[in-house]
């Protein structure tokens, strides 16, 4: 689940995405407040809540939503409450941001400026293929988990490159659109006094 509100781009709409769909293939139904988005084969894709500010505090945000417990049971709630039966307990609440460590770092075997990185964060041991310069065994860096909505939008999916698996991403500065982020390639390597799993605040 991914959640957007943008009051001055869309209005008083909170977007609730549930998965991804063609858009010129999707249809809409109307009950009460609450917007059912559909895929051509009936499948639900997602939720538009209007008038969402009477049914959430919506205060800050502007952009990509920060799940919580709260906020999930909150929609829950909602949807129940205008005819919709719907049932979020699937719904992964972790930080999608988070402290990595990188515990191994090797080139990859058919990309030279490939490398592929073992990276400790909150959930285990992860495989990340990571494209920067500078990544190296030892660092602790920021890893978009998958799930995670980047500032520019993007929305972070397991993958592969090159034929290796890559779950999730390891990130730059600029990527997370921190203030005075340098402009040069590379990824951000932390302080050690930052804690692996931890969450990460990112800009917006």
């Amino acid at each position: 689940m991914n959640v957007f509100y943008n009051r001055e781009g869309i209005g008083d709409v909170l977007m609730v995405l549930l998965k991804e769909g063609e858009r010129h293939h999707q249809s809409v139904e109307r009950t009460g407040d609450v917007a059912i988005v559909k895929s051509a084969d009936g499948e639900v894709n997602g939720y538009n809540l209007f008038q969402a500010s009477q049914h959430v505090d919506v205060t800050g945000w502007n952009g990509p939503v920060e799940l919580t417990v709260e906020l999930v049971e909150q929609l829950q709630s909602i949807l129940n409450d205008n005819g919709i039966e719907e049932d979020f307990s699937w719904v992964d609440v972790t930080p999608k941001f988070v402290v990595g460590y990188v515990e191994s770092a090797v080139k990859h075997p058919d990309a030279d400026k490939l490398s592929i990185c073992q990276v400790q964060i909150d959930q285990g041991t992860v495989q990340i293929v990571c494209g920067a310069p500078n990544v190296a065994t030892g660092q602790k860096v920021v890893v978009a988990k998958p799930g995670a909505v980047m500032p520019t939008g993007l929305i972070i999916r397991p993958s592969a490159l090159r034929g290796e698996s890559s779950h999730g991403m390891i990130c730059s500065a600029r990527e997370l659109n921190l203030p005075n982020a340098p402009q040069e390639k590379g990824i951000l390597v932390l302080d050690d006094e930052y804690e692996v799993g931890t969450a990460f605040k990112i800009g917006r």
